[in-house]
This record gives C-alpha cells, structure tokens and sequence, in this order.
C-alpha cells in the first residue's frame, strides 16, 4: 500500500505523488535545446524527486547519467587528481543503471585522469558518439571548493568550443541546489574563499554563466494536488471533495511540495483518513507544533540576515508593500529559499504555514525580549468558552489592552505597529488550538485582514486606520466581498483611529440578508 512521504525521495511504488508530467515536459525542452542549467529551488522543494522522474521521462532518448558529491567525503576535492577520478568512477556507477554496455561504462574507468585537461579530453572521447544527459544533484555541498569550481569552467569551455563545432561533450548538463550557481565565485570572493586573479570580472567570469534560464515552477497547482488525491481516492474511497480538498490544501502551502505532502500525511495517518477541510486546518496546526529542520533554517535565515528578516517583518506585521524584482538581492535571496513569490508584481510570503510559522517566530522574540506588553491568561478564558470563540470580546478586550499599553505613544509608531499589536494580542489567546494569518492587501498599505481559524470556527477580521468616512465605507464593502468568498455571514472590522477628536465605538451592522459586521474603532 502506498503513503505519502515527508522524507527523502518519493518513489512512485511506494508513495503518492503529483503527476508532474507537465513540469518534466517543459524540463525536456530545455533539454533538447542542449541547455546547461541549474535546478536552484529552496529545501525540501523535491529537487531530487523531480531529478529522479526526469531520469526515467528521458530514458528511451537520453542516457541519464545521475551523480551526487553528497557523502563522498573531503578526500576527492584535496586534488585535481582526485576529483577526476572520483568523477570518472560516479560516472561509470551511474552507467550500470541504464542501458549503456558494460564495456562503455569500464573504457569511463580510465586510471590517467590525473588533471581537467585529460579530463576533459576524455569527455570527448567518450561523447562523440553519445546523447548523454548528466545530472549532478546536491552541489551545494561541493560548491565552495575551488576544484569544483574549476571543473564546471571547464564544462562552460566545452560548452562554447561544442556551440562552435569544435568539441564533443554532455548533451546537457543540469545541476540541483538551493544557491544559483551562476554566481557562485562571486559567493566565494565574498566569503574570502577565493581570490580573484589580477583583471579578473568576479561576474562575467563566473563558472556557470553559460547557464540557461530555469523558470519551471516546481511548486505544486491545486490542479496538480488533486492528480495526488485521485490515487489515494481510487485506493480509499473516501468520498473526499477532491477539488475542495486539493484547494485548501493549495491555500495554506502554496504548492510548497514536502507541506502538501505533510499535510496528507497527518490526514491519512493522524486524523482518521477524515478527508475534509476542517481536517485540513487541524493538519496545518499540529505540522506548526512541528520543530522540523524546514523551519529551523528558515528562522536561521533570519536571525543571520538582518535585511530579509526586516522585509518579511514589513510584508507580514506592518502590511507594507514591496515590489517583486530580482534586482533587489534581498528578494532574489528569498526567491532562492522558497519564501517569496510574485503577486501581482509585489512580494508575497509563498506560503501560510511559513507565514504562520514567521508570525509566531515574531511574537515569541518579542515577547522573550520583553518588547511587549505581555497579553494576562485571564483574558483567555473571557474569550473561548465551552471549545467556543468568542470574536466580538476578543475584540473588545483588545481595545481595553490597546488603551491600557499604547496610548499616548509617538503616532508614527502606533501608525506602523498597531496591526502588529493585534497579532501579538492573538496569539497566545489562541495557544496551540488555532492560528491567525494574513491576507495582505498589495493596493492599499492602510488595511490588512487577518483570518482567524480557532477548532472548527474561522473569522475573518479586517483591519485598517482611519482616512475618512469615505474610505471607511469602501472598507466596509471590502470585507462584504471577502465574506462572500469565504461564505461567512458575520466579519469584524477593527479601526485605528489616531485623531484627537475620534469617537470609540463598537456595533453590529447588517450590510446584507444574512450578514452583518461588528465594527469597533480604537
């Protein structure tokens, strides 16, 4: 029987996997084209799993050669002489797994590969007849060697010398890790690592600017996920809505491929194979109760780059806009690590539950370092009542704790933190049993809903700073349309209001047959 995997390489006989027949198709193309590229995606984003897929997608065409440096130790990158012959025997261990001949993959065994050059005139020989696809998987783990380095320049010169018919070499070459490596030296010279020869451009020089771009989206479309479900639903049956399920699980992942899986992991095995999007919710808590190392290096991230961290504050906490390019090496960075993604030309969080994951990271430091006004226990029990939440008081509550520890201070800073005051108030009203995230909104800095999910209940809660009543009435319609969407009958619309002059209030107004908001200004 297959299950979904959350660790290491999914293998169609034993797991559930998306059909990424799609994906392989546009990879092909590349591939066809005799591209060099680099597979340079976040962790855990299937690489490997992908890489492994493309082997048999190519085999009745191509010879997959499929390498890795992971595991083989210090030793191969001490010498030129080493590395070549650690390359030329990966090389021929690949070969016993595909169709070529024994005697091809012992003439790979050359012993007097003791330099690139010889090397690399044994790559002629060896492909002058051949459509061989070599992959290298993990080289980040070999990416800061200078031989390494040296070896994919000697790739890139064969490359060019091949374009101008006057070498043989790789069909194609594809390489899988996190970091891009276009700009690996640059990577080094910055780390004191390498050093430059004399004119040397750090850029123009790189080992791997020969690289074609890489733009397969590798994350997952609910469209995809349902291909994944309709498996498990043939073995199963369930009688799961598989395009309902397959879309909220889209919603809080993002496509990110190890939570999907996760996510299906915990229904099928935790949660009593109870395929629905109640359960769904229940998955995401309990995988944010998770310490997996997905998270850990996301926070190490953070703490260790001060300007990434700033800008995921500014989107998640502060509601602030930035705009998506890769020119700003900041976004390109979080682009790298599978945390950003382009929404209608602005930087997005690519996923709730790394949105959670960051909110409650945010609230726990504060709190820790006593930035904050700590939220009493007490009001906890005013607010869930019998597994119940209570939104209206949660509102009213907030409003006394908002006076109570923030007025009179500088407007600026109750300008750019209010909102944030909010989410560190939930959070640990909600402690364990639910989450709140964002729903940014990329038109208007001055507003931001947060939709609360507490047991089997979901809220959502508009927030935004008084600008007049005009737009106080479009805030009112904004939210309408949000709970037409979500098919909620009741919102809340939380107002910050910094005049002099303003007027408290709280109400309930019904703005449709059936819905109403309750609206509170502070």
């Amino acid at each position: 029987m297959q299950t979904f995997n959350v660790t290491g390489t999914c293998v169609p006989k034993k797991h559930y996997m998306v059909d990424i027949t799609g994906k392989l198709e546009q990879i092909k193309k590349l591939i066809d084209a005799e591209a060099y590229f680099t597979i340079n995606r976040g962790r855990q984003y299937g690489k490997t799993t992908t890489l492994l897929a493309l082997e048999h997608f190519l085999g009745d065409e191509y010879t997959v050669i499929s390498i890795s440096f992971e595991g083989i130790g210090e030793e191969p990158f001490s010498s030129e002489a080493n590395f070549c012959q650690t390359f030329v025997e990966l090389i021929s261990d690949a070969l016993r797994f595909t169709s070529e001949t024994k005697e091809y993959r012992e003439v790979w065994m050359a012993e007097d590969i003791t330099n690139l050059k010889k090397l690399s005139d044994h790559i002629t020989n060896m492909c002058e007849d051949k459509h061989l696809v070599l992959m290298i998987d993990e080289v980040d783990k070999s990416s800061n060697n200078i031989i390494f380095l040296n070896f994919l320049g000697k790739l890139r010169e064969k490359y060019l010398l091949r374009n101008a018919g006057k070498d043989f070499t790789f069909h194609s070459v594809i390489l899988a890790g996190v970091y891009d490596i276009k700009n690996i030296k640059l990577r080094l010279i910055q780390e004191g690592l390498h050093t430059p020869a004399t004119g040397e451009t750090t850029i123009n020089n790189s080992p791997w600017n020969i690289a074609a771009d890489f733009k397969v989206d590798m994350s997952f479309s609910a469209t995809e996920i349902e291909t994944m479900l309709v498996q498990y639903e043939q073995d199963h049956q369930t009688d799961m809505n598989i395009s309902d399920i397959a879309a909220e699980i889209y919603y809080y992942t993002g496509g990110y491929p190890v939570l999907v899986s996760s996510i299906c992991k915990y229904i099928d095995e935790e949660l009593e194979k109870k395929w629905d999007v109640d359960s769904v919710r229940t998955a995401v808590k309990l995988i944010l109760k998770e310490d997996r190392p997905l998270f850990q290096s996301l926070i190490k991230n953070l703490q260790s780059n001060a300007d990434l961290s700033n800008l995921v504050y500014d989107i998640l906490m502060v509601s602030k806009t930035w705009s998506f390019t890769f020119a700003n090496p900041i976004v390109s960075l979080g682009v790298r690590y599978g945390y950003f993604k382009d929404v209608v030309g602005k930087v997005n969080i690519s996923n709730k539950i790394f949105e959670l994951w960051v909110i409650n990271y945010f609230v726990s430091r504060d709190q820790l370092a006593a930035l904050r006004h700590a939220v009493p226990v007490s009001i906890q029990s005013d607010i869930i009542s019998d597994g119940k939440f209570n939104m209206q008081m949660c509102l009213e509550k907030f409003a006394k704790y908002y006076h109570q520890h923030y007025s009179g201070k500088d407007l600026a800073f109750l300008e750019r933190e209010s909102r944030y005051f909010f989410l560190f108030f939930l959070n640990p009203i909600l402690n364990g049993h639910g989450f709140a995230h964002t729903e940014s909104a990329f038109t208007d800095d001055r507003r931001m809903d947060v939709v609360v999910n507490y047991l089997n209940q979901q809220f959502i809660v508009e927030l935004k700073i008084w600008h007049g009543e005009q737009y106080q009435q479009k805030g009112f319609d904004q939210l309408k349309g949000y709970m037409d969407k979500m098919s909620l009958s009741e919102g809340y619309l939380l107002t910050f209001d910094f005049r002099q002059n303003k007027q408290q209030k709280q109400e309930w107004l019904e703005i449709a047959e059936g819905q109403k908001i309750f609206s509170i200004v502070v």
